[in-house]
């Protein structure tokens, strides 16, 4: 449904086929997963479509009626092989209400979801997860994925450290990979919470993402098989906290206009399957081409679009002593203890 063209007129070359177009992430570590089945719309030589005004009539990508759908369960055996769990999710569906209005037809989506568990892994056991549908037309989609989150996915760092002087040193989060997953990002974020004298109590926070990156662009730990580190200044709240709160501070010391309290800082790294990375680089392809193209990936059998997996794991980590002296010595900004 993308069209590399100025013009939203869209003359087409072969006879119209329904075509399936689906999208699902689905993650362990939430209550429900979201599956989107629609298809692709379109006209005919001699009735050419606009596909901004078709892409606002929610029959032009919706299916009629409940397709045939559901997900597979399949597990490692003690060869490597996957096999069949005997677990296997129909796909009920429901309409959310409440995307705002814009290119595609809104408030009301129809969507697929499923409220059962995904395993993640343990005890050296690996899932995959096979999604079926069936068209009204019988023919059959199928798409194949790892899940991502094994137990052995985790933040291996405990505390963080940050310091007001500059400095050119730099700190390190460090992290064990995920066995399914080839892409992550990893996030910092300091929160806090702020009161201006006669209003209520705010949550506020500053934060940092390194970006999407594969495994192979994290520095590997010395003498480990799957421990890695993200690199970050040892300046960087100083800064950041200087350029969130600006002129925002304490007037009189003795009569504090705005007073401010550390919450605590949380490190998240989110991990994706091989084939979100794949879709990933055909979309970053895409925007870095000066000839429009249209994204080529798709892992789904018998239609088009992305069936993968990711997951996002968070840890609070201790923000060492020197740290809060510091944020506690810079009186405009109006850090206190509790």
């Amino acid at each position: 449904m993308l069209f590399g063209s100025c013009s939203t007129k869209v003359e087409l070359y072969a006879d119209y086929k329904d075509v399936a177009i689906i999208y699902a992430m689905i993650d362990p570590k939430v209550d429900t997963n979201f599956v989107k089945i629609i298809r692709a719309f379109c006209g005919t030589n001699d009735d050419p479509i606009d596909a901004v005004e078709v892409a606002l009539i929610a029959d032009s990508s919706n299916y009629p009626g409940k397709l045939d759908a559901r997900i597979i369960e399949l597990a490692s055996n003690n060869g490597g092989a996957y096999e069949p769990t005997g677990r296997m999710f129909e796909l009920d569906t429901m309409t959310l209400h409440n995307k705002e209005y814009g290119t595609f037809y809104a408030p009301d989506q129809k969507i697929y979801f499923t409220t059962k568990h995904f395993n993640e892994g343990a005890n050296g056991k690996k899932y995959k997860y096979r999604l079926v549908v069936v068209k009204p037309d019988g023919d059959t989609l199928t798409a194949q994925t790892s899940m991502v989150g094994g137990e052995e996915f985790d933040v291996l760092s405990g505390g963080t450290s940050f310091q007001l002087a500059p400095s050119e040193a730099m700190g390190k989060v460090f992290f064990r990979a995920d066995g399914a997953a080839v892409v992550y990002e990893l996030k910092i974020q300091f929160n806090y919470r702020e009161q201006h004298s006669g209003q209520a109590m705010q949550l506020k926070n500053v934060s940092r993402s390194f970006g999407t990156k594969p495994l192979s662009a994290y520095p590997k730990v010395e003498n480990t098989e799957n421990s890695y580190y993200q690199e970050y200044s040892v300046n960087w709240l100083f800064n950041a906290l200087e350029n969130a709160i600006g002129n925002d501070t304490v007037v009189n010391s003795s009569n504090p206009n705005v007073v401010r309290y550390i919450d605590d800082f949380v490190v998240s790294i989110s991990a994706a399957g091989q084939e979100l990375y794949y879709y990933y680089l055909a979309n970053q392809a895409q925007s870095n081409s000066i000839v429009p193209l249209v994204s080529s990936y798709s892992n789904i059998d018998g239609g088009s679009g992305l069936f993968s997996s990711r997951t996002t794991i968070e840890k609070t980590l201790r923000l060492s002593a020197s740290a809060k002296r510091d944020l506690f010595s810079v009186s405009a900004w109006g850090f206190k203890e509790e």
